[in-house]
């Protein structure tokens, strides 16, 4: 029963991979409707690595631990498929070496199943393990460096090759306690003496971490010990005084490290320096935004606009692209995955694999919370990866390893479970983790469904501009359908022409650096195609290209012949003139001069900078005229020969 439960689900997973590769190599010719295009090829290689790794891992699996827990391969095959096609597609340098990082963990877990089911070796030398651990973790102090020049010196390197030691020895620590307070339960909180050996060396661990400035690594590092004294004792009182503690190192570190005033500022407020240190938080919000509810669809969003997307923040790429259907599969994916974790402790056959197994799925489950966290704006950002899916050899690694743990004691489910003094620590912690991803699939609906459509709208957004670049905007007209503003280029080289640029002050302009002013930014959602259209038509382009429809043209009351002689009459004089019939109000001429050109923002943008005090250029270059608002209600939406008024 398990080999069958275990081939479907491989087989669903190879099915949902081989759909989204098939979509990332037919996303250029999407993006640019055309069949002409310069299709993705590369990242196939990701995929049939993975394949072939993943079945001879399936064929080992069911020779050597044949009574294994048939859902913790395929959930996690799943998850580091996922992973490194969505590295591949956003950068294929890094894809490749994730590639190898996933043969190479691959292989050690083929390794690994060779090993002795009772895992008694971690057991014996759990002291020897994580000083070993602590060492390698304290040498980053004297040799560490960073991979990419700069940043926390987290890494110990040689000939192009980085490890980093503090993410086994999260692993090391959960073997550690588990062995320890295995062989004194129960306990109790008030033994001190019994449990102050596991306080010393985690203490150690944690200064080291943070003299390292790693405040995430060392939150998990309390999480993992408070989670497993919380077990071993079944005493809340743990749970209250690891929480102080944290909130301790939160302060501490506000206060003392730059980094981590700089993370916890950008989450409390990120909208007061967007541009500046809150500018990952934003992007990261903004990508979730833009995938909505269904997603641009693979290869069709812009996630690389944020910073680090392969690793820090792959969890913001995979929402733009998948939207939050997407999202929730993939929490839904990690749920199944603790679930199984924690019911392969509870059913352990002794004190230790129970303890151990329990520490293992709390670890996966408390970094994924974290990093999904950050990325949600539901917690300052931490740095850590998401097991399974992020960029990064070390983390990967670690992930097969808890994976590999996991196999070996659910190998002996059919064994009488050990007897549970206290079985509701357990529940408890199931019930956080998976409050936890809910908690987070709501934030990420309210980000992606409430606050989307009010985000996407923000001039600091840059897939407007991306998508202007793609979607033909619609053309501002007279009266008689003559252009004043309009659209040239072809799919992916698109740009707005000014046919009459006296009226700048009034149609205003679109610009990918200045923004918009005057009627291109009053009446934006007609002509970028999001009003006036059927939501059938808006809905279908969103799931077909990731973008909106074709934008519509607005026709004017303006009557370009008498606005060029109004000008003509302007010509060398300051004023304004509007031209209008009392009758029905509309407006003939709107003239203000002295204008300016469009065309000219980046010259004019440049004057500005060199002197503010120049009004006329300041107030042209915002469109802040007053005047364009008033033509707004005598415009008239065009789209496939029907016309629409606008509202006022």
């Amino acid at each position: 029963m398990n080999r069958v439960t275990q081939a479907n689900l491989l087989k669903l997973a190879a099915v949902f991979l081989f759909l989204q590769a098939l979509i990332i190599t037919l996303a250029p010719a999407v993006r640019a409707r055309a069949w002409d295009v310069d299709y993705r090829w590369s990242h196939w290689i990701a995929y049939f690595v993975w394949g072939l790794f993943v079945l001879r891992t399936h064929q080992s699996i069911i020779r050597q631990l044949p009574d294994s827990d048939p859902y913790l391969f395929p959930m996690t095959a799943l998850l580091s498929g996922w992973g490194l096609l969505t590295v591949w597609r956003l950068d294929p340098a890094f894809g490749t070496r994730q590639a190898i990082w996933l043969i190479i963990s691959m292989l050690m877990l083929l390794f690994g199943m060779g090993l002795p089911s009772t895992l008694d070796f971690l057991r014996k030398y759990k002291y020897v393990l994580l000083s070993g651990g602590l060492l390698l973790t304290g040498l980053t102090l004297i040799f560490g460096t960073n991979p990419i020049g700069y940043g926390p010196r987290l890494w110990l390197g040689c000939c192009g090759l980085y490890f980093q030691p503090s993410e086994p020895l999260k692993l090391l620590l959960v073997a550690y306690l588990a062995a320890y307070l295995s062989d004194r339960l129960p306990i109790r909180l008030n033994a001190f003496p019994l449990i102050y050996p596991t306080v010393l060396l985690s203490g150690i661990a944690i200064l080291l971490l943070l003299f390292q400035r790693d405040l995430g690594t060392a939150s998990i590092f309390v999480g993992l010990y408070t989670v497993i004294i919380y077990l071993a004792t079944g005493r809340r009182r743990t749970i209250l005084i690891s929480a102080l503690l944290l909130v301790f190192m939160g302060v501490a570190g506000y206060y003392l490290v730059d980094i981590i005033r700089a993370r916890i500022d950008s989450w409390a407020n990120p909208w007061i320096d967007p541009e500046g240190g809150s500018y990952q938080v934003i992007q990261s919000i903004l990508a979730i935004a833009n995938g909505g509810l269904d997603g641009r669809g693979p290869g069709l969003g812009s996630p690389a606009l944020v910073p680090v997307a392969i690793s820090d923040f792959i969890f913001a790429a995979i929402a733009e692209e998948t939207g939050l259907i997407g999202t929730i599969a993939l929490m839904t994916v990690f749920g199944v995955l603790l679930i199984r974790g924690l019911r392969v402790a509870i059913c352990a056959s002794d004190g230790f694999r129970r303890l151990l197994a329990a520490g293992v799925t709390a670890y996966l489950g408390i970094q994924a919370l974290l990093i999904i966290s950050g990325n949600l704006r539901l917690l300052p950002l931490t740095g850590v990866t998401l097991p399974f899916i992020s960029y990064g050899g070390s983390s990967l690694l670690t992930s097969f390893i808890a994976l590999l743990i996991l196999l070996h004691i659910s190998n002996h489910l059919d064994e009488e479970p050990a007897p549970i003094p206290k079985p509701q620590p357990y529940y408890v912690l199931g019930a956080f983790l998976c409050g936890g991803l809910f908690i987070a699939a709501l934030s990420n609906g309210w980000w992606a469904v409430v606050r989307g459509p009010d985000l996407l709208t923000r001039p600091d957004n840059p897939r407007r501009i991306i998508e202007d670049r793609y979607v033909p905007r619609g053309e501002l007209l007279d009266r008689s359908n003559g252009i004043i503003n309009g659209t040239q280029g072809t799919t992916g080289s698109y740009a707005r022409v000014y046919e009459y640029p006296d009226l700048a002050s009034v149609a205003g302009y679109n610009h990918p650096i200045y923004g918009q002013g005057g009627l291109e930014a009053s009446l934006d959602e007609y002509l970028r195609g999001l009003r006036g259209n059927p939501a059938t038509s808006i809905w279908w382009n969103h799931l077909l290209y990731g973008m909106s429809p074709d934008g519509l043209d607005v026709r004017l009351s303006l009557d370009l012949p008498l606005q060029r002689r109004a000008d003509a009459l302007m010509a060398g004089h300051r004023g304004a003139v509007v031209l209008l019939n009392a009758e029905s109000g509309e407006i003939f001429v709107m003239a203000s001069h002295p204008t300016f050109n469009p065309t000219d923002l980046n010259e004019l943008g440049a004057q500005l900078n060199k002197d503010p005090n120049k009004p006329l250029i300041n107030r042209a270059a915002q469109g802040l005229y007053p005047l364009g608002t008033l033509i707004q209600p005598f415009a008239r939406a065009i789209s496939g020969g029907e016309e629409q008024t606008i509202p006022q």
